[in-house]
């Protein structure tokens, strides 16, 4: 596959299809919002007192649920303390809504909940459950607190765009997720996660997005799109698996994954901050004055999308 044949599959997957949905709601919705709090990011970012509130909430398709119902429920809290993550903060509590036909369909979607709940270290604090419903369906809602945001508004021209990926995992075949989390010791996942925070509190970074549905590229975009800005990823130096597809890898979604933009100054810091976690991270490359993303594979380059002419997900600097 040529760089011009990966950014073809890339827009044709069904994670920048989900992303791309984004848009219409977004158009829909404005106006209905409050405009001290920008759509776009990982959470709402709520000023509240020396910080901020934190506010997400993450649904999951009905084909995952009903065909990986107790990582589902995992899944759940995990990629919603991730979002917190990748805003800076911490999480406070999670709480859930879970339709199932009857409760022992629901059963493993919330003990997956539960588990994950305790290995992170967040409370599940309450919800809703009907189990007389059609179909399984799953939303998960989080709350948490940041001294300091990282946000998608703030990547700049000059900028590096790092990502740092946990690949101490294994896909859960035959699906695109990665799973660095279930087996993981519950203090790593943690400790892990509080990386985040401590860059932006550091002044390391203010700048981030947690790697989601659309992969590792998709979310360098979205990150672009929301800051109003364009830049180039060079895909070989994506952190990955040894033995991993590099368009299977670029369409997955990892349990911990973030894309930060960073300033030159900051870079070997955060490298280090990352590292020195075993998380694997690398500079993959830039932000400049544009409002495109562009692939790069040693001398070859690619259009993968220009947000100007085709909004991607709808967020506006």
């Amino acid at each position: 596959m040529n760089l011009t044949e990966l950014a073809d599959a890339l827009r044709a997957s069904r994670g920048f299809a989900h992303k791309r949905d984004i848009a219409g709601a977004v158009a829909q919705l404005r106006g209905a919002g409050d405009a001290r709090v920008r759509n776009g990011d990982d959470c709402a970012a709520i000023a509240d007192g020396d910080g901020h509130l934190l506010f997400a909430i993450e649904g999951f398709v009905e084909d995952f649920v009903a065909q990986m119902p107790w990582f589902a429920g995992y899944c759940g809290v995990m990629v919603n303390v991730s979002d917190i993550a990748a805003m800076g903060g911490r999480a406070v509590a999670v709480v859930d809504a879970l339709w199932s036909t009857d409760a022992a369909s629901g059963a493993p979607v919330l003990q997956g909940l539960a588990a994950a709940a305790e290995r992170y270290g967040v409370p599940l604090v309450g919800g809703h459950t009907n189990q007389r419903a059609a179909s399984a369906q799953l939303a998960v809602s989080v709350l948490g607190r940041a001294k300091k945001l990282l946000t998608s508004f703030d990547a700049r021209p000059g900028d590096v765009l790092v990502m740092a990926i946990d690949l101490r995992g294994e896909f859960m075949e035959p699906h695109p997720f990665w799973n660095a989390s279930t087996t993981a010791p519950a203090s790593r996942l943690r400790a892990d996660l509080d990386v985040l925070p401590a860059l932006a509190e550091g002044g390391l970074c203010d700048a981030a997005k947690d790697i989601s549905m659309a992969g590792a590229v998709g979310t360098a975009l979205m990150l672009l799109e929301a800051s109003g800005v364009g830049g180039t990823v060079d895909v070989a130096a994506v952190p990955r698996p040894d033995g991993v597809p590099l368009a299977r890898w670029l369409q997955a979604f990892p349990s911990y994954g973030f894309v930060l933009s960073v300033r030159p100054g900051h870079a070997r810091a955060v490298l280090e901050c990352f590292g020195a976690r075993g998380i694997a991270v690398a500079v993959v490359g830039q932000v400049d004055t544009g409002t495109s993303l562009w692939l790069r594979h040693g001398d070859e380059r690619a259009l993968l999308w220009d947000h100007a002419a085709q909004p991607f997900i709808g967020a506006a600097a």
